[in-house]
């Protein structure tokens, strides 16, 4: 066990680089099972996520290397169609790989999976769209079964925008005979990029970032070289740290597109944000004034991925706010953590109303999940005194060197073991 040890206080200033997307790399890994050829993925980032995305890729028998940052899978080797209860516990993610499985051996075995503890989130939508694909599909003993004679195309309407649900459609279909339509498809910037990746292969996937994806199916797959895109999340997090504890700071390798609507509330915070190719730069010298409300929506809507952080944000603006989280019902963990660093926060069904305090106080607080987690470090860095943040492997998930970056730019954060 580890926990963060935190003075709060000091402004941050400085550069910092946005590592490569998580939410990019664990589909795209995935995919590399579709294929017999080497892949290389550049700058897969240093977190828990894709080190267990690899032992799952190894589990299945494919030879996986690091060459520097740098993730070499040969999928040539892959053997096992079964993904076992212990890592599919450890990753969420790990439900990507039945589309891919289930195209590269007719079968696939897997234990329901798991990751962060941010309330329902059901893989019936992966299931039926597997099922008209023409895979049989059992679920027995918290497993899930599936077996096909073959993969077709066929058109998929989504109950809901499911990320997840998409890209495994789009991964047991990119191999599958005839055309595949995704309609209510949704349109997250990894979505794309794992077209781009597909297509790549030598796939013919269109209409990503759209409501519809359309997938003509290919008999087979070559590797590729491959850079999926710099994560936004990492990057909102960033740029909340530096609201929150003032000073200037400048994000390398961004996409401001990509958090358009993260940018449009900083700046209706009072952040002043400039912007230059792929950099970002936010700066703030003063007490930021709370905006009215915040809705979590499927992209481009505001990411759930950055509730947490600017609730914490909001926590400590002039005036109140309102934060609705529309996709996931108990993503409000981090608020009983928040207010013991003096928040003032009132939680009713998906509603947090926050009515902003001067400062947070340093305490001992628990990281319940990724995102939750990130936003306590956040809280930490801008209160007064000294914080512990407990339970860290949940934030070890999503950011990879999360306390060399902060101290980069100036906080005063250490990881100790407990």
């Amino acid at each position: 066990m580890e926990k963060y040890i935190i003075n709060g206080g000091n402004k941050l200033y400085g550069s910092v680089e946005v590592q490569t997307a998580k939410n990019s790399v664990l589909p795209i890994l995935a995919a590399t099972v579709l294929t017999d050829d080497k892949v290389k993925i550049f700058n897969v980032p240093n977190i828990t996520d894709a080190k267990n995305m690899v032992k799952i890729l190894s589990g299945l028998g494919c030879r996986v290397a690091f060459e520097g940052n740098d993730l070499v899978v040969d999928g040539s080797f892959a053997e096992k169609d079964e993904i076992p209860r212990a890592l599919a516990h450890e990753l969420r993610s790990s439900v990507f790989l039945l589309g891919s499985i289930i195209s590269r051996f007719r079968t696939a075995k897997i234990a329901y999976p798991g990751g962060c503890d941010i309330g329902l989130r059901p893989v019936d939508l992966h299931l039926t769209g597997l099922k008209r694909l023409g895979v049989n599909i059992k679920e027995e003993n918290g497993y899930i079964i599936c077996e096909c004679d073959k993969l077709h195309g066929d058109e998929i309407m989504l109950d809901c925008p499911s990320v997840g649900a998409t890209e495994n459609i789009m991964l047991a279909a990119a191999k599958a005979e005839g055309t595949t339509l995704i309609k209510n498809a949704a349109r997250e910037p990894e979505i794309e990029d794992l077209q781009r990746f597909l297509n790549c292969m030598g796939a013919k996937v269109r209409g990503a970032g759209t409501g519809t994806i359309i997938i003509e199916g290919v008999k087979a797959l070559h590797g590729c070289d491959f850079q999926p895109i710099p994560d936004r999340i990492e990057a909102g997090t960033f740029l909340i740290a530096a609201a929150m504890c003032g000073g200037e700071i400048e994000l390398r390798n961004a996409c401001a597109e990509n958090i358009s609507s993260l940018l449009h509330k900083l700046r209706e915070n009072g952040c002043k944000i400039r912007l230059n190719n792929d950099k970002i730069i936010l700066e703030n010298h003063r007490r930021l004034t709370s905006v009215k409300s915040v809705e979590t929506q499927p992209y481009p809507g505001f990411p759930t991925d950055l509730q947490a952080q600017i609730t914490a944000l909001c926590c400590i603006c002039r005036g109140q706010s309102i934060i609705t989280e529309n996709l996931f019902e108990t993503r409000f963990k981090h608020v009983p953590e928040l207010r013991k660093m003096g928040a003032d926060i009132t939680v009713i069904n998906r509603n947090a109303f926050v009515r902003g305090v001067e400062k947070f106080t340093g305490a001992t607080v628990v990281a319940h999940d990724l995102r939750g987690g990130a936003a306590l470090v956040t809280a930490g860095l801008a209160a007064e005194g000294r914080s512990e943040v407990l339970d860290i492997s949940h934030i070890d998930r999503g950011y990879g060197s999360f306390e060399y970056k902060l101290r980069s730019i100036g906080g005063d954060i250490v990881r100790v073991s407990v």
